[in-house]
C-alpha cells in the first residue's frame, strides 16, 4: 500500500539563521492542505522536555491543531484517530528507541502506508529510509533495530554538506557515508542539504527547494538538481 503514502522529508528545521520551521512552513501547509488535527511525536528530542516540544512546533504553525502524542494514554489509539503525523529533530537513536520501546513503530508505519500525510524534519525525516545507518547523531542510546520505516527504498542523510572546517582532521561527510557504501555497495544514500526536502506523493518521489541533492552508490556520487524526479529511489 506504500502507493499512497504521502510523506514530506525536510532535512532540517531552519535554513540558516531563520525562525524556526520558517522555510518549511509553505511545504507543510501545501502537504497538509485540508487538514486541522496533527499528532506530534517528540520522542527525538533529548535536552528539550517533551512538552516543551510539542509548545515549540504548536508555536511554529499555529494553524494546526498540534498534540503531543506522548500525553495519550494509548499512543496507537491517537495515530488512530489524527488526520496527520509531525515527527521532529533531534537524536534519530533515541527516536527509534522510542518508537519501538512503545510499540507504536508498527502502527506509525502503517497507517502512513495507507496514506496518513507524514512530515518529519531531521531525526524525522531519518527514520523514513530503509535503516538509520546514515544518521550524524550520536548513538547515546540503542533501540531495538535499525532498522526505520521504509517509505523509501533509500538510505537517508539530512543536514548533507561536506564542508570541512580549517585545521579539522577527522572524516568528511563524504568519507563517513563512503564507509557505509563500502559495507552496503549497492544501498544509495541520498543526501539533502538544509533548506531542501523530499516528497513521497502519488507514487513519486521529488525534491523540494532551491538546492541540490547528492546520492551515493558504491564508489559513485551524483548531484541531483532542484525539483528533480527521484521516483527510481522508491
Amino acid at each position: 500500500m506504500l502507493q499512497l503514502a504521502k510523506v514530506l522529508m525536510l532535512s532540517s528545521s531552519r535554513k540558516g539563521d531563520e525562525a524556526y520551521l520558517g522555510h518549511a512552513k509553505s511545504m507543510i501547509a501545501t502537504h497538509l492542505k485540508g487538514v486541522k488535527k496533527v499528532v506530534f511525536i517528540p520522542y527525538a528530542g533529548v535536552s528539550i522536555s517533551w512538552d516543551e516540544y510539542t509548545s515549540k512546533v504548536q508555536e511554529a504553525l499555529p494553524q494546526f491543531d498540534i498534540t503531543g502524542i506522548h500525553t495519550a494514554d494509548k499512543p496507537n489509539l491517537a495515530l488512530e484517530n489524527t488526520e496527520a503525523v509531525m515527527v521532529g529533530g533531534g537524536n534519530t537513536f533515541r527516536l527509534l528507541h522510542e518508537l519501538y520501546r512503545r510499540d507504536v513503530f508498527k502502527t506509525l508505519q502503517d497507517r502512513v502506508s495507507h496514506g496518513l500525510p507524514y512530515v518529519g524534519w531531521s531525526a524525522g525525516s531519518n527514520i523514513c529510509g530503509n535503516s538509520i545507518k546514515t544518521t550524524n547523531d550520536m548513538p547515546i542510546i540503542e533501540p531495538a533495530s535499525f532498522s526505520a520505516l521504509g517509505f523509501i527504498n533509500a538510505q537517508l542523510n539530512p543536514h548533507y554538506s561536506n564542508y570541512v572546517a580549517p585545521g579539522h582532521n577527522g572524516e568528511t561527510r563524504d568519507q563517513r557515508i563512503a564507509e557505509f557504501c563500502a559495507l552496503y555497495p549497492d544501498v544509495p544514500v541520498i543526501g539533502i542539504q538544509e533548506g531542501s526536502a523530499l516528497l513521497r506523493d502519488k507514487g513519486k518521489l521529488s525534491l523540494l527547494g532551491d538546492l541540490d541533492a547528492t546520492i551515493f552508490i558504491g564508489t559513485n556520487k551524483l548531484s541531483i538538481d532542484s525539483a528533480s524526479d527521484l521516483t527510481a529511489y522508491l
